[in-house]
């Protein structure tokens, strides 16, 4: 009986002692700078939903910042940037996201008020699935305004063939997909639309929402991407990121100079160079000057109240903001967006001074 008794209490003794090793060597190193930290003694949780251009980017760098502020709970759902505007205007969460800016008439419809912050940019492209043709299809302005006004229909047209004598374009049907709800993603597409295509801007036009001439419609950048990647023949619009996280094949547009340009960091960059931000933070790119800019681009928005009921979740908010445009900025590279200019960033540091 002593035995026993001296055993379990060795063995007791013991397992601490190698619970208290491990968990000397797991503590986690961080990068966490003291000088932007909040110091909270409560959890923090803020909610936010909306565009989901940047999806892939905000779930990173909220994870990240998690992992380094544990005391700090970041939700982000994606939803499209006209759902996130809306909840952003009933004030059912703690932050919005739009890839297209708030117009002035959604602007006083925020009875808390609310300040437009640029995070991010980068690219919508015109995805297709074609059997083996996986890159070097090219599309002049208005081959593709016709092709999504539906007055082209099968991939081995002539004004296609024209474009790409190289290319074996098969005998198929083109099969239009677009999105279904309210997304940030078609405002930017069909703004550039109506810029390029007179008949374009006359029968359809420009939003969040618009009325298709043909195409089947479908719900979320997810979902769009999921039926091109399925049925051979079809043509859709989605983020770049979307394009590039499922190996989607995307063409070569023509620019306004007339040069054939390929979506990537230089080409966008270059477009976005063309017009800056304006004081208000607010830009519509629609047609980029520049012979190589790539000719649909865009800034992503983060849409955050200018009054918080709770301190802390405003404190919280703008060092969340400041940790991603400065230490975070890595892990846009890293995913396929677009870091801010310093210019720009300056601008999003001093328009976080409104949030109170």
């Amino acid at each position: 009986m002593l035995k026993h008794f001296f055993s379990n209490k060795f063995l007791v003794l013991f397992t601490s002692v190698i619970l208290v090793i491990v968990g000397c060597q797991s503590q986690p190193q961080t990068n966490t700078n003291p000088a932007t930290t909040p110091e909270l003694a409560e959890s923090v949780s803020l909610n936010g939903a909306g565009a989901t251009f940047p999806e892939f980017l905000y779930q990173k760098w909220f994870q990240e910042y998690n992992q380094q502020h544990p005391n700090v709970q970041l939700n982000y759902q994606a939803i499209g940037s006209a759902a996130g505007i809306k909840q952003v205007i009933s004030n059912t969460i703690d932050f919005g996201a739009s890839d297209i800016a708030m117009s002035d008439e959604e602007i006083k419809q925020v009875s808390k008020g609310v300040v437009l912050l640029p995070m991010t940019a980068g690219s919508v492209v015109i995805a297709y699935n074609l059997p083996n043709i996986k890159s070097g299809l090219k599309l002049s302005r208005q081959v593709y305004a016709d092709m999504f006004l539906g007055k082209i229909t099968r991939w081995n047209d002539s004004q296609i063939k024209t474009l790409n004598p190289d290319i074996n374009l098969p005998d198929l049907p083109i099969l239009l997909v677009h999105r279904s709800d309210g997304s940030g993603t078609t405002a930017v597409f069909t703004k550039h639309l109506s810029a390029i295509s007179p008949e374009w801007q006359k029968k359809v036009g420009s939003g969040l929402n618009v009325q298709w001439l043909t195409g089947v419609a479908i719900k979320s950048s997810s979902g769009v991407t999921a039926q091109i990647q399925q049925q051979p023949g079809t043509i859709g619009y989605v983020e770049s990121t979307y394009a590039a996280e499922s190996n989607l094949s995307t063409a070569a547009l023509q620019n306004k100079a007339g040069n054939y340009i390929e979506p990537n960091t230089q080409s966008v960059t270059e477009a976005l160079r063309s017009k800056p931000l304006s004081d208000d933070l607010r830009v519509f790119i629609t047609d980029p000057e520049g012979d190589n800019s790539y000719p649909i681009v865009t800034y992503t928005w983060l849409l955050a109240y200018k009054n918080y009921a709770e301190p802390n979740k405003a404190k919280v908010f703008k060092d969340v903001v400041k940790w991603c445009l400065t230490d975070g900025e890595k892990f846009a590279t890293e995913l396929g967006y677009i870091p801010l200019p310093k210019d720009a960033i300056d601008k999003v540091e001093n328009a976080l001074k409104e949030i109170k």
